[in-house]
């Protein structure tokens, strides 16, 4: 995720632009010294590189998190809770929006990203894991390329073992997906229980759990494909023996 901050939207915008084209500067060095290496696969030597780093980046990072969780005594928390905070009263907003001016509507905010400080190991352990779930998450995407490119790279694109990757990468689509979701819910709602006495009323009595459907779609996007490859492995090999029984007749 890239953020940046500013009073004007162009500096924002700007800095965003920056950050692009550095990445932008990343990618074409990439090619460029496959290119000078004389390579023909650009595309697939670019992409099994940059989802190198990808995975390698991710491991530091998950490194980071689990170091983090004994590390320090408080823990970041990133999950929809049933608390509703609402906006401070010195804040100008319209009840129903029907004042003579442009104006707010008054409302709130559910509370879903905030730190709770001199947490139990426990909170921060289980903060780690909903972490920890959602890096996972992101990452299979990675993993699943790096081993496309890999084998293709080899001559072995419609292969058993390409097949198996995307497969196995929508199931942990799923799996992560639904776990990054609760994860973060329980770990949340945990988090303001022990931060917060019983008899306050901002003590969540509920857990506020999602799981959102995106894994899902993600997960059937890459079965599909597993479904392309299989039948781009079945005609490989009727290719194959086709070539064998013309040799035989020659």
């Amino acid at each position: 995720m890239i953020t940046f901050g500013s009073e004007a939207v162009w500096p924002s915008l700007l800095n965003i632009a920056i950050a692009l084209a550095v990445g932008a500067a990343v990618v074409a060095l990439v090619v460029w010294n496959s290119r000078r290496r004389g390579s023909r696969t650009v595309t697939l030597d670019a992409a099994l590189t940059l989802s190198g780093w990808w995975v390698i980046l991710s491991a530091l990072g998950a490194i980071a998190v689990v170091v983090k969780a004994f590390a320090v005594d408080w823990a970041e928390l990133h999950g929809r809770t049933v608390v509703f905070l609402d906006w401070p009263a010195a804040l100008p907003c319209s009840e129903f929006g029907d004042g003579a001016h442009t104006a707010l509507t008054c409302g709130g905010t559910e509370l879903t990203d905030f730190t709770v400080g001199n947490a139990s190991l426990g909170l921060r352990l289980l903060a780690a894991a909903a972490q920890l779930s959602s890096l996972a998450l992101a990452t299979v995407p990675a993993v699943v390329l790096a081993l496309i490119c890999f084998h293709t790279l080899r001559g072995r694109a419609f292969s058993l073992v390409v097949t198996r990757a995307l497969v196995g990468g929508a199931v942990a689509l799923v799996v992560l997906g639904v776990a990054s979701d609760l994860l973060n819910g329980i770990a949340a709602t945990a988090g303001l229980r022990e931060a917060l006495p019983i008899g306050s009323p901002w003590y969540p009595a509920a857990y506020q759990l999602t799981v959102t459907p995106l894994p899902f779609a993600a997960a059937l996007g890459l079965l599909a494909l597993a479904a392309v490859f299989r039948q781009g492995m079945r005609l490989e090999q009727q290719r194959a023996a086709l070539e064998k029984e013309t040799e035989g007749l020659v």
